[in-house]
This record gives structure tokens, sequence and C-alpha cells, in this order.
């Protein structure tokens, strides 16, 4: 029955996204903890600009693929342009692309910049039982900007949103050619 596949579906993409989650979390900590063990206290806001920016990218292309509209890449895909069949499928799965943009990405980012954070704190002041001006100053700080970094992309995603999604699928298309062979797919195929 249909309802049985959907639930099935369902519970496919939830193991996915708790898998993808697992994975990029891993990941991101592992290379966010190798720098910041070596790096100096620069160097460490500098890796949570990258991840504050990385969260604000992706909160982005989440906003703008549940507001694009499908209609003009059908145009585009009946005329070949290079990537506007990614641009359909993006948008055909909008709330899975939406989910792993805003939430996985998202949240995965807001964690890791938060430790990041609080290592940068132990750093300037070491351990401490009360909450100090430092610890405020840098936790505001990284929430400011990740928020109001937020606010200001979801303008900028709705109103550009098809320039947006067409731009990650051109992106997403010369990816898939360059690493066709890891998929083993030919190199022409679209």
């Amino acid at each position: 029955s249909p309802v049985a596949g959907s639930k099935k579906n369902n519970a496919i993409w939830v193991l996915t996204v708790t898998v993808l989650s697992f994975l990029i979390s891993s990941i991101l900590t592992i290379a966010s903890s190798e720098v910041l063990k070596k790096a100096g206290i620069i160097t460490a806001f500098l890796v949570i600009f990258s991840i504050v920016l990385i969260n604000i990218m992706f909160d982005i292309i989440g906003t703008a693929v549940t507001a694009a509209d499908e209609t003009p890449f059908h145009a585009m895909a009946s005329r070949k342009l290079y990537g506007a069949k990614q641009s359909i499928r993006l948008i055909r799965n909008a709330d899975k692309v939406s989910n792993v943009c805003n939430d996985v990405v998202g949240d995965i980012c807001g964690i890791i910049s938060g430790a990041a954070g609080a290592y940068i704190v132990f750093r300037i002041i070491g351990s401490s039982d009360t909450i100090t001006v430092t610890e405020l100053a840098v936790t505001g700080m990284i929430t400011a900007f990740t928020v109001g970094g937020k606010a200001l992309g979801k303008g900028i995603a709705i109103r550009n949103s098809n320039y947006i999604i067409y731009k990650v699928s051109i992106v997403i298309k010369f990816a898939k050619d360059k690493f066709s062979f890891i998929t083993g797919k030919g190199r022409n195929k679209k």
C-alpha cells in the first residue's frame, strides 16, 4: 500500500539523517579539535568564524530550496543548461534538503562552535566555577553572529532563491561529473 511505502521511506530517511549527522559531527569535531589543539587564540576564533559561516551558508541554501520555484528550471533543463536537472531534483526534495542544511548541518555547526568557544574560554581563563565576563563575551559573540547571520541570510535566500539553488546545482553537477569514478557512473551521464 502507498502508506506502508511512505512509512518505510520515512524510516529510511530518518536512519540516513541520523547516520549522516553522526558522520558529519564526528568529522567536524575531529578536524576542529585537531586545529584548536595547536592553535593560538586568533586561529581558534578563525575556526569558530569558519564554522559559523558554514552554518549560515547552509541555512541560506535550506531556506532557498523551500522558496524556489521549479517552473523556470524545466525550461532550463529543456535547453540542457548545466545543473538545471539538479535544481529540479533539489526543489522536489526540498523537505529533505532543508532538513539536512538547516537541521543537520546547522545543529552540528552550532554545537561545535559552542564547544570551540568553551575551549577558547578555557584557554584564556583556565577552569573556573563562576561565569566570567570572558565566557559571556565569547558565548554571546558566537550566538549573536550565528543568529544575526542566519536572519540576514534568510532574507537573501527568499529574495534570490532560484539563483541560489541554481548556483548550488552547478556545484553539485560539477562535483558529480568530477567524481563520477567513485560512483562508477560515466562522466557523460546527466
